[in-house]
């Protein structure tokens, strides 16, 4: 099953770097016009350090423009005694990028950084490494998204406005422990079932923790990009976004996004 995942996982970043391709002709610059550029190379990696662990991040300098819908996703599909849920670490019946009932603007959803971090540790023996998991999320996360989830297991919030008015919230640090959780909560507040979407970001700028993470233990992952800290990811499937996300909608309905031309 994980190395499976994994080849999903890949194949996914793949497609989303791929979707935003160009192509241009290539013309020759002066000396004078070399000295006034700065460049990047297109994949970036970096090293760091955290509480025992060592990681190696992956990351590709691009903006991707997406509109696509993903349906019926179940990841971590083992038996927890402990909470067996839906019987899957992370259950979204519906995820999709994107709305077609709003302005140009809103049909798409805009992302900047796509990454990939492993995680590994020193083994037993002192003279080789262990690798204990990865994680896969984007830098900046900007737009509408269609999303219902029947079972989490991750750091999740997002502020809702009800009925009356009043400001709700959903946040998986009530439960202690945000493992299989069923989004149920003491009222007032804002319910998995109630959560039909979400809109990233705000003025200021994208949402910066959006990533999930396949783990054979718990590890506290660095943060980057002036994100929020993270709470510590669980072994398993675990999803965290909990930076700059406002209800669409607390009905649990999610918005349409039809395929271009229907």
């Amino acid at each position: 099953m994980t190395s499976t995942l994994l080849r999903r996982l890949v194949l996914v970043a793949a497609l989303l770097c791929g979707m935003h391709a160009a192509s241009a002709q290539m013309q020759p610059m002066s000396e004078d016009e070399l000295s006034a550029v700065n460049g990047q190379g297109l994949v970036t990696m970096t090293n760091s350090s955290l509480n025992g662990f060592d990681f190696s991040k992956i990351a590709l300098d691009a903006d991707i423009t997406l509109s696509a819908n993903l349906r019926n996703i179940r990841l971590g599909e083992y038996a927890y005694a402990a909470r067996n849920g839906s019987g899957a670490d992370l259950d979204i019946p519906l995820l999709q990028f994107g709305r077609s009932d709003g302005t140009d603007a809103q049909r798409v959803v805009q992302i900047s950084n796509p990454y990939f971090e492993f995680v590994y540790k020193n083994a037993a023996d002192g003279a080789s490494r262990e690798a204990i998991g990865m994680r896969f999320g984007f830098e900046s996360i900007s737009g509408d998204i269609g999303l219902r989830i029947t079972t989490l297991s991750g750091s999740m919030q997002v502020t809702g406005t009800a009925a009356d008015g009043s400001t709700i919230v959903l946040d998986s640090r009530t439960d202690g422990g945000g493992k299989r959780w069923d989004g149920a909560c003491t009222a007032p507040c804002l319910t998995l079932s109630q959560l039909g979407g979400v809109t990233a970001g705000d003025a200021s700028g994208g949402s910066r923790d959006f990533w999930i993470s396949l783990l054979k233990t718990a590890v506290q992952f660095p943060t980057t990009n002036g994100a929020p800290a993270n709470d510590t990811a669980q072994a398993g499937m675990w999803l965290n976004w909990r930076d700059k996300l406002q209800a669409l909608a607390t009905n649990g309905v999610a918005p349409p996004n039809l395929p271009k031309g229907r």
